[in-house]
């Protein structure tokens, strides 16, 4: 599938998703917005329009809270689809008010800031032990025997899982994500289907459990929210929200973590500065994040009529805004596609913003510092051993592994 022959944007390319900065500073210069036919979509570019889009009303999620698919001109998916988009569905990252409002204000009576709080100890002490055993080895793989694992394990405690039920954990966050990808296969979509099944029909079970003994965990939390009419979350919403919970809550750290260290490797001066002083880790994680954004690109239907820079977008449509060439604008960014750890004007939007901003943002700068910090102080020699090979995927930006050696 190839890009429009004056556009440099082809997320099909895998040189183009090796690096993608250099055409999207192109496809900022062509204006503010672009149709990209292959996937029938507007291309937002700049980081203005992305901020402003975000928070636009004008634009949804979901179209299906004030409109069929037929009135919308769309296609309803295929019926052996129907447990991915049950499962995706109930989720509030897609989903509009009023729905979200009443799912998020009870997801948040769970998931409070002294929630994320009470893990600090047991975050920093998984991150020194994940480390240890990646020093004690010589080295290893990063994505495997670090960055995986710990906000895997954060977020399984988080909901009360048993570490004798997290092995499928990632394989099928892997899976349903894969959904996520811009025209995605139908080999995807069956992948999908069958670990949604597994996936809800396993935490229904949890569901159950904590039903009958409840525990301090967050599964717990959701059973037990309500609000002042006793409004409560469904089962249906409860499951959504674990899955939502546990794929955005190690997707973007996963990949920050290995595209970060990456990027440093590519950069010793900023390695360097960051060894020598580790009161720079709170800004190294926003640079960082910004630098290479985990999530590339966020959909959002138009709901009505908008205008964008003169060019009138119909209800019906589909805006894709490109966080990672916003977060390498250089009208918000200055000398973007320099990586500076000591940056502080770094409104980057990698944890979106408005309604939808990622309610798991805390926890994820603190499973990033926590990581950082350990490799810092425990493997001060730590080094690139063979170079990495990106994944094929475009919206989830990642590594396949990072090979990495500490001398000893």
């Amino acid at each position: 599938m190839a890009a429009l022959p004056d556009l440099a944007f082809d997320p099909w390319d895998p040189a183009f998703v090796a690096d993608p900065y250099p055409a999207y500073a192109e496809l900022r210069q062509q204006g503010r917005v672009r149709y990209f036919e292959p996937t029938g979509q507007w291309l937002v570019a700049h980081h203005a329009d992305v901020s402003a889009l975000l928070r636009d009303r004008r634009l949804g999620r979901t179209y299906q809270h004030r409109f069929t698919h037929e009135e919308f001109g769309r296609t309803a998916p295929p019926p052996e689809h129907e447990p991915f988009h049950t499962l995706n569905d109930h989720g509030m990252l897609d989903l509009e008010p009023p729905d979200h409002t009443r799912i998020r204000r009870l997801v948040s009576k769970a998931f409070t800031p002294r929630t994320v709080e009470r893990l600090k100890p047991y975050v920093r002490d998984l991150a020194d032990d994940l480390v240890s055993a990646l020093v004690e080895a010589g080295g290893g793989d990063l994505l495997k025997d670090v960055a995986e694992p710990l906000p895997v394990a954060v977020i399984a405690e988080m909901l009360g899982i048993p570490e004798s039920d997290r092995a499928p954990l990632r394989p099928w966050s892997a899976e349903i994500c894969g959904m996520y990808e811009l025209n995605p296969p139908e080999e995807t979509a069956t992948r999908a289907v069958r670990v949604s099944v597994e996936f809800s029909d396993y935490l229904r079970e949890l569901i159950a459990e904590r039903r009958r003994n409840p525990g301090d965990d967050l599964v717990s939390g959701l059973i037990a929210a309500h609000d002042e009419d006793d409004d409560r979350l469904t089962e249906q919403e409860m499951i959504s929200t674990c899955v939502l919970l546990l794929n955005a809550g190690h997707e973007a750290t996963v990949n920050s973590t290995v595209n970060g260290w990456w990027a440093l490797f590519r950069h010793p001066d900023q390695l360097a500065a960051l060894r020598a002083d580790h009161s720079l880790v709170p800004t190294a994680v926003e640079e960082l994040m910004r630098y290479d954004t985990p999530l590339q690109l966020f959909e959002r239907w138009v709901l009505d009529e908008i205008e964008i820079d003169g060019r009138v977008i119909p209800r019906g449509a589909e805006i894709a805004m490109l966080f990672g060439s916003a977060n390498h604008d250089p009208a918000v960014f200055t000398d973007p596609s320099r990586l500076d750890l000591t940056r502080r004007d770094n409104p980057h939007i990698s944890f979106s913003a408005g309604i939808h901003y990622c309610i798991g943002a805390p926890l994820a700068r603190i499973e990033l510092a926590a990581s950082m910090t350990a490799l810092l102080e425990k493997a001060p020699t730590l080094r690139l051993a063979a170079e990495p090979r990106r994944k094929p995927n475009f919206v989830i930006r990642g590594l396949e592994g990072l090979a990495v050696e500490v001398g000893r």
